[in-house]
């Protein structure tokens, strides 16, 4: 079997509702998801799911070569692109074909690629991520709801402009998986996407657990300080977890020699065999991984054969436009099917006649990290959106700390 070839394309994930961080928020809820399909002379073809930048660059390490070699190849295309540097986007063009490839080694092998990476159990734990700084209280608690049929029991909240509006925030939906839960204390997460300084982070979170128990706080501070997120964990009782936007062991490496992270996250863009080496090396520091991303297919797949997976981010309960998973939510867990492969089939054609883009031109968004990030003397006011206005009010003894 011979790799003969690539294609790409980009559908949408349409949230019906606004999807944000603390960086920003699509209004609209249209997020892209670009699409990499890897195809061979034996009629098998790969999905991949990442960027497609210096794709070209990146594929003629892999062109012409058998795609069941799998890690080798992934090695030859990190050594084709270490002059212009192998991370960023590139790192993600990289694990789209990684996945790619993955996909089509099950395929040939006949068997779901859980089962190919020694999976013995195709449940994965969940919890819940709206992506939901954008929501009104009415709103979140819906979402939240929807979630909890589903046996959700554990959510991650976005947040880190306001204390007591997180705080609030987070016994709204505390409140929610309780009840669905009959009682059962609910896991708490909060994630503010590198929104503070290392003071900030502490004393948000010790202001927060003067009320509640989190089980982690999600990048506290910037996604390479080690010394500032081993700083943030001696300073709160929650665990601390990063690592979604980190490329490469080189990267994970400084974190975890200086204790600085209690939970090792990677990003389903990242790939199959990055997830697999990430986890084996948080393994041997006795830590959990978790992986992240809005559709993770690739990376739950996976978690079903490391010992340290803890719990996967479920976004979006419907797969993005075009494409159908062969995996289901119920009792709070990922359930995956018996389909060879990743289980993912692609409606290129539902794709190329889809009208509604993403604007990607938008001057606001979570992927752009705003002018006073990490330096905010006062709380965001002007509603619960990361747009409002700094300042305008006077605010309390706990929001003057964000």
């Amino acid at each position: 079997m011979r790799i003969t070839g690539y294609r790409t394309m980009t559908t949408v994930q349409e949230w019906g509702r606004p999807v944000g961080d603390a960086n920003g928020v699509f209004p609209d809820g249209v997020v892209s998801t670009p699409i990499v399909m890897v195809d061979t002379d034996e009629g098998i073809t790969g999905v991949g799911l990442g960027p497609h930048v210096e794709i070209d660059a990146v594929f003629a390490a892999i062109e012409g070569e058998d795609p069941r070699g799998v890690t080798a190849l992934y090695d030859r295309m990190l050594r084709q692109t270490f002059k212009a540097g192998h991370a960023g986007a590139v790192f993600g063009t990289i694990g789209a074909l990684d996945t790619a490839l993955w996909d089509i080694k099950a395929q040939a092998a006949g068997e779901p690629l859980w089962r190919l990476l020694g999976g013995r159990d195709r449940r994965v734990p969940a919890y819940a991520s709206g992506l939901d700084i954008g929501l009104t209280d009415d709103e979140l608690v819906s979402a939240y709801q929807v979630y909890a049929q589903h046996g959700l029991r554990a959510a991650k909240l976005k947040g880190g402009l306001d204390i007591e509006r997180d705080r609030h925030r987070l016994k709204l939906v505390r409140d929610v998986l309780a009840e669905a839960g009959q009682g059962l204390r609910p896991g708490l997460m909060l994630d503010v996407n590198e929104a503070w300084t290392r003071k900030q982070a502490v004393r948000h979170v010790c202001e927060l657990e003067r009320t509640l128990d989190l089980t982690w706080i999600e990048e506290p501070v910037r996604r390479w300080d080690a010394e500032g997120l081993a700083v943030v964990g001696r300073g709160i009782r929650a665990s601390v977890a990063s690592g979604e936007n980190l490329t490469g062991l080189e990267q994970f490496r400084p974190l975890l020699a200086a204790g600085a992270v209690d939970i090792v996250q990677t990003a389903a863009v990242w790939g199959v065999t990055h997830f697999l080496r990430v986890s084996a090396l948080a393994h041997a520091h006795d830590l959990p991984v978790s992986p992240i991303g809005t559709t993770p297919v690739a990376l739950l797949h996976a978690a079903t054969s490391v010992p340290n997976h803890m719990a996967s981010e479920l976004q979006d309960l419907y797969p993005p436009v075009g494409m159908s998973l062969d995996l289901h939510v119920e009792n709070g867990a990922f359930v995956l099917g018996d389909t060879p492969g990743l289980g993912i089939t692609i409606d290129e054609q539902a794709i190329d006649t889809f009208a509604r883009r993403p604007n990607t031109g938008a001057a606001k968004g979570p992927n752009i990290r705003p002018e006073h990030a990490g330096r905010r003397l006062l709380a965001v006011t002007g509603g619960s959106s990361p747009s409002g206005l700094w300042g305008g009010t006077t605010p309390s003894a706990a929001d003057a700390g964000v």
